[in-house]
């Protein structure tokens, strides 16, 4: 796991398709009515993404069904039937980990992120509710954590401030799914940050916009997001160089 020096570079994106069984799936988060899934929209949704990462932040896309045999990645199963962890739980700074303890990730979850990034300290963090961690908040920068507006995503940033020894700017949106973003560093060229789209979240666009220093890229993420789907959510995304 890299630290500081190298967070927000990447090589690598892993996807996997939009299913057909999308549009039969139920609403994830537990908010409100389930609102159907437009599959054609996602589908178009899907392809703006991969797109964006492909050709705007030059990353490789490879199938996440290869990831292992091409990337020789370790692998590291969890193995208590009693733990649950959730990657949207879990926000890395690049100097440490926030894993949110929620509906979909318990104590023993986060003790199995302690115990295989035993270089990083692991801080937990409750999440009120049936959202996740990064529902309403991610990193805009090495030392920028974007967060949501709602009591539930400052009371958790109040936590995560009294953990941590280091300080971290803070980029407050006035909706919390917008405090979801990708923060990627393109090298020589720059920054870039895809963050949700003004058509989706128009008030948090201008907050994103202080970001002088960065490439703001707009994606929507409207229809995953129905099944409690965020943008970070729709990729892995890693820096290794594969073996030839």
């Amino acid at each position: 796991m890299a630290g500081p020096s190298s967070f927000g570079r990447y090589t690598h994106a892993i996807v996997r398709s939009v299913p057909d069984s999308l549009g039969a799936r139920p609403a994830g988060d537990g908010a409100g009515p389930a609102e159907p899934v437009d599959l054609a929209k996602a589908h178009r949704q899907y392809g703006v993404y991969t797109g964006i990462l492909r050709q705007k932040l030059g990353l490789q896309i490879i199938s996440i069904k290869k990831v292992l045999e091409e990337l020789k990645m370790r692998v590291v199963e969890v193995t208590d039937d009693g733990a649950t962890l959730d990657g949207s739980d879990v926000l890395f700074t690049g100097r440490e980990f926030f894993v949110g303890i929620s509906k979909w990730t318990n104590h023993r979850g986060a003790e199995m992120v302690a115990d295989t990034f035993r270089d990083f300290a692991v801080s937990t963090v409750p999440v009120a509710g049936s959202s996740h961690l990064k529902s309403f908040c991610s990193m805009a920068g090495p030392d920028t954590v974007a967060i949501g507006s709602s009591e539930a995503a400052r009371k958790a940033m109040r936590t995560m401030e009294q953990l941590t020894d280091h300080h971290y700017d803070t980029l407050t949106v006035p909706d919390d799914p917008a405090g979801n973003c990708v923060y990627v560093r393109l090298g020589p060229k720059g920054s870039a940050l895809l963050h949700r789209s003004p058509e989706e979240f128009p008030n948090s666009l201008q907050p994103f916009q202080k970001l002088s220093d960065l490439t703001l890229i707009p994606a929507a993420c409207s229809e995953v997001a129905k099944l409690g789907g965020a943008l970070s959510s729709c990729s892995l995304l890693i820096n290794k160089k594969l073996d030839r």
